[in-house]
Formats: structure tokens, sequence, C-alpha cells
């Protein structure tokens, strides 16, 4: 295709992903009461006085602060709610937009990764859920005794938002190690040895995810990014020895040489074959001609 049908494409791509987004946004936005309760569902409110007592008053008082702060509320619930249910629209999209300059084992392994891209996506954001209560709680535990924090929901909804991108790119992570082992840009035995480093470097990024300072966050987000760590290496490992058993040159660093069979076969005598036609001897070549010859020599 010519550049300018590309880019067509690209558009028709862009223009189908963004009617999908706007249309699962209207939807959104007819129900934003179901999504707006769901949502602040794990904050510890202060609207009743049972409330309060339940928890002790570390809670927080819901409120909105301005006349237009409800309908921009609304919107970026909405908004946020219809991509997020647009995601295998415009996953799709791009798919269709790259898979004809794929070859058909990069397809098959694309296809792979994408499967397995949005059950991790969505199983980080579960967890981002499930761990809000207790970020929320500790987050208003560093109020002074006797007062109640007033908390808009756009403040709420930034920080539930951040906490949910954050744990559903961080669990990508070992999607994104077993794709360079496909790519055979990093081996699964290279992997297994930074072990140390990566425990560590994932414990230091999950401190500094979690918004709120408690280890129980840190460790609910640092635990399975380990384990699929872990289970991106065994997988690294098993492709390897797959590879070897198809290619024993495979693991074989670009500068290193392969092994070479230098032994001699013995070579079967020759087989006299009889011509069908004998050859026709020439007309002899006109020295005008000969000299051509030799000048293209």
């Amino acid at each position: 295709m010519a550049l300018a049908d590309h880019l067509r494409e690209l558009r028709n791509r862009l223009v189908k992903s963004v009617l999908a987004i706007v249309l699962f946004t209207i939807v959104a936005a007819i129900y934003h009461k179901q999504i707006e309760t769901f949502l602040l569902e794990p904050l510890p409110q202060c609207n009743t006085r049972a409330e309060i007592d339940a928890f002790n008053g570390k809670c927080a008082q819901v409120s909105n602060i301005g006349l237009t702060t409800p309908f921009t509320w609304t919107l970026k619930v909405a908004l946020t709610a219809g991509v997020v249910a647009a995601v295998p629209v415009w996953l799709y999209q791009l798919w269709a937009f790259v898979a004809p300059g794929l070859h058909r084992n990069e397809r098959k392994y694309t296809l792979g990764f994408m499967g397995a891209g949005a059950p991790l996506f969505l199983s980080g954001v579960v967890c981002a859920y499930l761990l809000l209560p207790t970020t929320v709680k500790v987050l208003i535990s560093f109020s002074p005794t006797g007062t109640t924090p007033i908390l808009p929901p756009e403040d709420y909804f930034d920080i539930a938002t951040r906490m949910v991108l954050v744990f559903g790119l961080a669990f990508e992570f070992p999607l994104i190690l077993v794709m360079l082992n496909f790519a055979h840009v990093v081996t699964g035995k290279r992997l297994l040895g930074w072990w140390r480093g990566m425990v560590m470097g994932i414990t230091v990024f999950a401190a500094f995810a979690t918004p709120s300072a408690d280890p129980l966050s840190m460790l609910a987000l640092a635990a399975p990014i380990w384990a699929l760590y872990f289970a991106a290496v065994g997988v690294a490992l098993l492709n390897d020895r797959r590879r070897a058993r198809r290619n024993p040159d495979a693991g074989l660093d670009d500068e290193e040489a392969s092994h070479l069979d230098l032994s001699v076969d013995e070579v079967a005598s020759a087989e006299p074959v009889e011509a069908s036609v004998t050859p026709v001897a020439g007309a002899p070549v006109p020295a005008a001609r000969r000299e051509q010859l030799d000048d293209i020599t």
C-alpha cells in the first residue's frame, strides 16, 4: 500500500475506535449514578452517625465543592468508563491495522500476547480496587483528632484512577519479558540471573506506586508481580528449551562460532552418461565479431 493508503486506513481505524468510546461513554452517562455508587463504595464515609462510629471517626465527608463540580465529576466517570468498556474495540482496531504487516507466526504470537494482556490488566484493576479501602483509611488516619476530612469526589477519583492504571500496567511487566524472550532479545537463563535485582526493583516500585505508606498495600502490589515475574521466567526457559531442540545453535551469541562438521564422506565412483544427441559444431565466428567479444570481455 502507498503511504496515503496507510494514512487513510489509520484514519478509518481511529474513527471506529472513537465512535465506540463515544457510544460507551453515552451509555455510562445514562447509568452514572450506579457507577458512582460502585466507585464510592470502598470509601469510608461519614454520612451517618453509624458510619462515624464504625470507623472510629477515621472517615471522610464526601462533598462536592463548586457549582460545576458534579457535572465535571459525572463527565469524568462516564468518559473513563467508556474508554475502559471500549477496550476490546480499539484493541481490535489496533490489531487490524498492524496485522497485515506481520508474518503468520508473528500474528499467532501477537494474538496470544493480546489475549493474555487483557486478563493481566484486569487482574491489576481488581487488585487496585480491593486495596482502595486500606489506602483511603491510611491516608485519612493522618488527619488530626477531632476533625472530619472533607473529600471531593474528584480527588478520590483521581487517586483511584491512578492506582488502577499503575496496577494494571504493572501486571503487564511479566508479559513484556516473555515478549522479549520470544523476540530473541533476552534468554530465560539471563532473566533468572536477574532475580535479585528484579525482586528489589519491584519492591521499590510498589513502595512508590502505592499512595499509602503502609506495608500491606506495598506487598499486595509487589507479591503478585513477583509471582508473575517467576512465571514469566519459567515460560522463557521452556521456550528456550523448545527452541534448542529445533536448532542446537539457537543459544549461541552473534559473535560465537557454531559447531562445524568437518568429517569427510566417501564419494562414489563416477558414472558415465551417454549423450543422447551428438553435438553439432557451430559456424566459425567472424573476425569482427571476435573483436567485439574481446571488447565486451
